[in-house]
């Protein structure tokens, strides 16, 4: 019989968490024991895993040890991963943290299974695997198979993120906000969770502006894309939020170092793993947001050539950000550290 593991999620009843729940279920991930946890205020609550109830337990440096966790998925902030992390590296776990606060840290891996699988070979540095930012996860996804086949030399996006990237209470804004419009008192409206109105709007910004006129959310793409595919790319990013509730799309314009051609793109990409290309625009078939949650895959579309350069393409990606751009891919890293250590 195959070992089992004891598994600790840490922000159970948050978006994230919910949705690694779910995940662990429908895969059927060999579980000995699943222990959720969370802070204080919400200890005691439950969360459901295979039509059972689990009571979330308090998130303390002691419960990796006393609980023997073998692998702890991390997703509540950064600061509760900065303090509670090191602990349950301590208690012999590996932490797959889908935070920020480790992901450029030089010494802990970041890790797209489907771009660099090799780098988790590097856990024992730190004993932590940092989970990609949601945008750049199904970003390179797409770009990988690209690069080796045709050179990638300068990535330009465009991204349009749904609220739940920003948590649950971003999501009940929208919604909130929605309802005040159909009451004609939109404009009483609150807003907490962004610094502008997102219902009916757009805003071009995702967290905060540094010296260089990017935000903090387009400098995370530039910095993890060089990370994770270990390769100087020129990429410019623009990160806009949108009024929807779940999933990301992202335009991206492509330059590569020999001439491509879009039939030859939509084969490569056919063939790399957990792509789904729905490319008939006669049809009205395109991804959107609406057609991606709740899926694991990222979708393509909108393929197409550059209409003065050669060299250049251009092409429309959407996937589940609380999935592919969290869970999912959080989830697939611990099945391929299991693979890995099992063949030790």
């Amino acid at each position: 019989m195959s070992e089992k593991y004891n598994v600790a999620i840490v922000g159970a009843n948050g978006a994230v968490g919910e949705e690694i729940l779910t995940i662990l279920s429908e895969i059927d991930f060999p579980i000995n024991k699943l222990i959720p946890l969370a802070s204080s205020r919400s200890a005691g609550n439950t969360v459901e895993f295979n039509g059972n109830a689990l009571v979330i337990k308090e998130l303390t440096d002691e419960v990796f040890e006393n609980e023997n966790i073998q692998i702890a998925l991390f997703s509540a902030g950064g600061s509760v991963s900065a303090k509670f992390a090191p602990a349950a590296v301590k208690a012999g776990a590996v932490v797959i943290d889908n935070t920020s606060h480790f992901r450029m840290d030089k010494k802990t891996p970041l890790v797209v299974p489907e771009v660099n699988p090799g780098d988790i070979a590097k856990w024992k540095q730190t004993g932590i695997i940092a989970n990609p930012n949601c945008s750049t996860i199904q970003m390179v996804q797409v770009l990988k198979p690209l690069d080796d086949a045709y050179g990638l030399k300068r990535v330009d996006v465009s991204t349009y993120q749904a609220t739940s990237g920003a948590g649950k209470v971003a999501m009940k804004e929208l919604v909130s906000q929605m309802q005040d419009f159909f009451a004609f008192k939109l404009s009483d409206s609150e807003h907490n969770a962004f610094n502008q109105q997102i219902a009916l709007n757009v805003i071009p910004q995702i967290d905060v502006f540094m010296e260089n006129g990017y935000t903090k959310e387009e400098m995370k793409m530039i910095n993890e894309t060089t990370k994770i595919m270990h390769k100087e790319i020129a990429l410019s990013a623009t990160c806009v939020r949108v009024p929807t509730l779940r999933g990301h799309a992202e335009a991206l314009t492509l330059t590569f170092d020999k001439e491509v051609n879009a039939n030859e793109v939509r084969d490569v990409l056919a063939k790399a793993p957990n792509i789904v290309i729905l490319d008939k625009p006669d049809e009205a078939l395109y991804p959107m947001p609406s057609t991606c949650v709740d899926m694991n895959e990222t979708f393509v579309g909108r393929i197409r050539n550059d209409n003065f350069s050669k060299n250049m393409i251009h092409l429309f990606v959407v996937a589940d950000n609380l999935r592919v751009g969290a869970a999912t891919n959080a989830v697939r890293i611990a099945q391929k550290w299991i693979e890995m250590e099992g063949n030790k």
